[in-house]
């Protein structure tokens, strides 16, 4: 019991520098591409499906292992599964193969694609270090935890809900949810709960009803498509003012449909509001500070304490919320919402983080918010 009130008592204190991480540079000004003169590369990162420059989460988390290595003089390198958003678990696995065998340490994995075959690397390669991003324990064919992977998720719930009390406090009444993975996708499904949430307790608030399309369809492999354009561009024309864009490169499709149609558009994972005029907000998580973080773990001698052991960071960390100088809200204000931050931080406001999958969001009894499910 002592041993886990030290881990948990070190955990905390390593999350509290982890909310207050600064990047002393722009990841944007780092090379993607590096050449290490010994051919040894020391951190890596195999990317999720989409591109590598998503302006979401593979490249939110791909600036944390390029900021880390380059404040500390390591070779770094990414690798991207072959058959890009058809990838198999074989592709995955020999991306972690070829990142290992390339001298790589320790292994950033972004997504919950990535379980089996990191499983399958984690176990043949036990003397490496794997970073599992949105991801949870793994254990091997015999019961085990894999003591050399460190899950880390978010608590995604938390920046929805805000995203979603913040649209309709100023003033948007018609929405829509778009979420990447299928719907079985855990932090998508948290996002789009969330934000409905976080849209009912403002329209409970205001007195006000809301309409919410919800829908994952088009949206299994995270990419942009011109199915999902033309999905959302009905919705636009159909009166939705604004549309939670929840799943990495599927924001294009969003975004150009609501240019097309003087539509609003929400983020995610990132500020995305320097790829569109139209993005108001962004449901953001702080995936290059996490990598950071857990990367710092490996190196400064501390892995035993996220090694096997989940760890989700949440408001108290300071690793989930809405990017406030770039948001474009015209009554919702800053003030108001450090008050939604505080109350959640002090344990006033709570919100479910139950993994609402697939069609199972309409059978949720909203007394403000009618869910519109487009299956």
């Amino acid at each position: 019991m002592k041993k886990l009130l030290a881990i948990l008592l070190s955990l905390v204190l390593a999350l509290c520098a982890f909310g207050a991480m600064a990047e002393a540079v722009n990841p944007d000004d780092i090379e993607d591409t590096m050449t290490s003169e010994d051919g040894v590369y020391k951190i890596a990162f195999v990317t999720d499906v989409g591109q590598l420059k998503d302006k979401s989460f593979n490249q939110g988390t791909w600036n944390g292992v390029k900021a880390y290595a380059a404040a500390n003089g390591l070779s770094y390198k990414y690798y991207q599964p072959a058959n890009g958003d058809q990838a198999t678990d074989d592709d995955r696995y020999d991306a972690m193969k070829a990142a290992v065998e390339g001298g790589a340490e320790i292994v950033v994995c972004a997504g919950f694609m990535q379980e089996t075959a990191l499983k399958k690397a984690a176990t043949e390669f036990a003397d490496a270090k794997f970073v599992f991003i949105d991801g949870y324990p793994l254990s091997d064919e015999a019961g085990n935890t894999l003591t050399n992977i460190a899950p880390i998720s978010f608590k995604e719930e938390q920046s929805g809900y805000f995203a979603g009390y913040a649209v309709v406090m100023d003033g948007f009444t018609r929405l829509g949810f778009t979420g990447g993975g299928g719907g079985t996708n855990p932090a998508c499904c948290r996002y789009g709960y969330g934000f409905a949430q976080g849209a009912e307790a403002a329209a409970a608030e205001l007195g006000v009803e809301v309409e919410l399309k919800y829908s994952w369809q088009y949206g299994a492999s995270f990419q942009a498509s011109p199915e999902l354009q033309t999905m959302i561009k009905g919705w636009y024309e159909n009166g939705t003012e604004i549309v939670f864009a929840c799943g990495g490169s599927m924001f294009q499709s969003v975004a150009a449909a609501a240019a097309e149609n003087d539509g609003f558009v929400v983020g995610v994972d990132v500020d995305q509001s320097g790829e569109s005029d139209t993005v108001v907000t962004s449901a953001m998580k702080g995936l290059s500070n996490a990598t950071e973080w857990a990367i710092t773990k490996f190196y400064d001698g501390t892995w035993d304490e996220i090694g096997g052991i989940p760890t989700s960071l949440g408001v108290n960390e300071d690793a989930v919320g809405l990017p406030t100088e770039s948001w474009l809200f015209e009554t919702y204000s800053v003030e108001d919402y450090q008050a939604a931050l505080d109350a959640m931080k002090a344990g006033d406001l709570v919100v479910d983080d139950t993994v609402v999958t697939e069609g199972e969001i309409a059978n949720v009894a909203f007394e403000h918010v009618t869910v519109d499910y487009i299956g």
